[in-house]
């Protein structure tokens, strides 16, 4: 076994169907008399959800939350964050708005309390990527990190079936990337693996059964283990080339990452072998092309073409990958690299 270091970190995670209405006591707990409450403006009916944890208190909302977590959105919320004297911050919605409570919290150093109503795994991890003029920039700080998640089941039954399958999708890059990072260690691996197990075998039933709680909750859970893994252990290739093509393109971000999966994995096929054998056992012979195959099973886009990235964008995004130095199992070739991305551009199966 080779040597590593492991570095846990205490969070408090409530999982439970009707966990939101426990919202009160996670905010007294927290010494958080008035909260800001963040959404999206799609989500802005969330709030009602949780009247039962607001009781007797004052809140304000911010509905403005967006993707990429634009800088100039921060501002504004923080504006409102002071104008209205909130002592703490509850996000409600997706990694959009996990974001935005993330930036307004370690701005601020305020409590932060998460409901996570996607799969993106962003409540578990220590990072925070923010987008200024076109330019997407990723930190990682432990006071970044939510105080308490509280994952109620309930708050993902409305979610359409087309974004459970992106956001699925998007967390099991979490776990794929995190089997072959540099600081990998037993403790990950195992999450990795059960996270991409029970994602492979959940997604699929949606289809079916997109109310079913079981589901949903397996979904739940595999997407917190996913989350786990993005926090514990440094991402590569593919992440770096997911963060490169949201801030300069504006791509939205689970489709993106659902696109880019199966070809990031091929792309470092040849030089991890051991993982692709781990992998085998979960996904099947091929594990980028059953990536690829489980996206067009849920109806997912598989091309950047249709996502609305230029063609002319293949170079400039090969070209940005390789500015900043980072780990990756398989060296960082710009002619490799535009190919990769010219078969994902085409939505072509992925080749090693």
């Amino acid at each position: 076994m080779k040597n590593f270091t492991y570095l846990s970190h205490a969070r408090r995670i409530l999982f439970a169907p009707g966990a939101r209405k426990a919202l009160g006591e996670e905010l007294d707990r927290l010494g958080i008399m008035h909260p800001l409450i963040l959404t999206t403006p799609q989500q802005a009916d969330a709030v009602e959800l949780l009247a039962e944890g607001l009781e007797n208190r004052e809140w304000t909302v911010f509905s403005g939350a967006a993707m990429h977590t634009p800088v100039d959105v921060t501002q504004s919320a923080l504006d409102d964050l002071k104008n209205c004297g909130a002592d703490g911050v509850v996000s409600i919605g997706g990694g959009s708005t996990i974001g935005l409570g993330k930036a307004l919290a370690v701005r601020q150093g305020l409590a932060h309390v998460s409901l996570p109503t996607t799969y993106s795994g962003s409540e578990m991890t220590n990072i925070l990527g923010e987008t200024e003029a076109g330019v997407k920039t990723t930190r990682r700080a432990p006071e970044i990190r939510p105080d308490t998640v509280i994952y109620d089941v309930e708050l993902t039954l409305g979610l359409p079936l087309g974004m459970s399958g992106l956001s699925g999708m998007n967390a099991m890059a979490h776990a794929v990337e995190a089997l072959y990072a540099p600081d990998a260690n037993p403790i990950t691996d195992l999450m990795a693996l059960e996270a991409i197990k029970v994602l492979a075998n959940a997604l699929p039933k949606l289809a079916d059964s997109p109310t079913d709680m079981g589901v949903r909750a397996d979904l739940f859970y595999g997407s917190w283990l996913c989350g786990l893994c993005l926090d514990s252990v440094a991402m590569s290739l593919h992440h770096k080339i997911c963060h490169t093509l949201g801030g300069s393109f504006d791509l939205p971000h689970a489709q993106t990452h659902t696109v880019m999966l199966p070809h990031s994995l091929a792309y470092n096929a040849p030089a991890i072998a051991p993982v692709m054998v781990r992998l085998q056992d979960v996904l099947g012979l091929d594990p980028a092309v059953a990536l690829y195959e489980l996206s067009g099973r849920l109806g997912a886009p598989r091309a950047l073409a249709d996502l609305g990235m230029p063609e002319n964008g293949i170079a400039t995004a090969a070209q940005m990958a390789l500015k900043s130095p980072y780990a990756n199992p398989r060296p960082l070739e710009e002619g490799a690299l535009r190919d990769m991305l010219a078969r994902a551009w085409r939505g072509e199966p992925p080749q090693s």
